[in-house]
Order: C-alpha cells, then sequence, then structure tokens
C-alpha cells in the first residue's frame, strides 16, 4: 500500500462487524463462517475505519495517541490494511 492510498476510506466489508463478545470478554470480528479475535492495535484500527476518515486520518490520530512517529504508525497501518483487505475484511 503507497502513501498515495492514503486517500481510501478505509470500511468493514459487507457482512463484517465488529462485536463485543461476552463469552470471549472481548471483541471479535464476525465474518461469514469466521471468528477473528483481533490484537488490541488491530481492533483500535479496526474501530476508526468507519468509512468516514480516511486512511491518513487514521494514521495521524493513532500516532497522536500512541505518541508514536508517525512513519512507524503509516508502515504498520499499511500492512495490516493490506492484510485484512486481502482476506476481504475491508473494503475502500
Amino acid at each position: 500500500m503507497s502513501a498515495d492510498e492514503e486517500t481510501m476510506i478505509p470500511r468493514l466489508a459487507q457482512g463484517v462487524r465488529l462485536k463485543f463478545d461476552a463469552a470471549r470478554d472481548g471483541w471479535v470480528v464476525l465474518a461469514p463462517e469466521r471468528i477473528i479475535v483481533p490484537e488490541e492495535t488491530a481492533l483500535e484500527i479496526l474501530r476508526k475505519c468507519d468509512g468516514k476518515r480516511n486512511l491518513a486520518a487514521i494514521i495521524d490520530e493513532l500516532a497522536s495517541e500512541y505518541d508514536a512517529p508517525r512513519d512507524v504508525i503509516a508502515d504498520d497501518v499499511h500492512t495490516l490494511m493490506s492484510e485484512l483487505i486481502a482476506k476481504g475484511l475491508l473494503r475502500s
């Protein structure tokens, strides 16, 4: 994923949703025939993929929240976004 793609506005794919699972006492990603338990960082990114913010805004928010260099956050977010799009969990 390139810097040019930071204008994309990611959102959960059709049929995919975040839900708190009481049995697991944590958040899960529900997708057709799949349940994924995201790690804390991935969950924070997924929560921001609301179809309103572009990827650049998400990266900026995370860099501010975690007080981390933007380029480090951007690398991590781009990697995760690529994986989630390839798995059909996100779309832009």
